[in-house]
């Protein structure tokens, strides 16, 4: 199942990002699936701290590594785009 159709992946998804970025006063629900994750409209506030924070939870949780800022801004664009990226069947 491509990853931005799995309700289950996308959560865990937020979820890590809430954990890694330190985001308490936000939940998964919060997130949604189709914003930009570093702009203003998402309500996570992240920043460049957060895209290494991001970066790590993705291999640790995930076992996704990004070798680079600029394969990192290609996937790490919407929790959709990630989800797919992750898991792209």
């Amino acid at each position: 199942m491509k990853g931005s159709l799995d309700e289950v992946l996308k959560r865990r998804l937020k979820e890590m990002i809430i954990t890694e970025c330190e985001k308490e006063d936000i939940t998964a629900a919060d997130v949604p699936d189709d914003v930009i994750l570093f702009s203003d409209d998402c309500g996570l506030a992240l920043d460049s701290l957060d895209a290494l924070q991001i970066a790590v939870g993705l291999q640790n949780q995930f076992g996704v590594r990004i070798p680079d800022s600029k394969s990192f801004r290609r996937h790490v664009t919407t929790i959709n785009a990630l989800a797919d990226f992750i898991q792209p069947e």
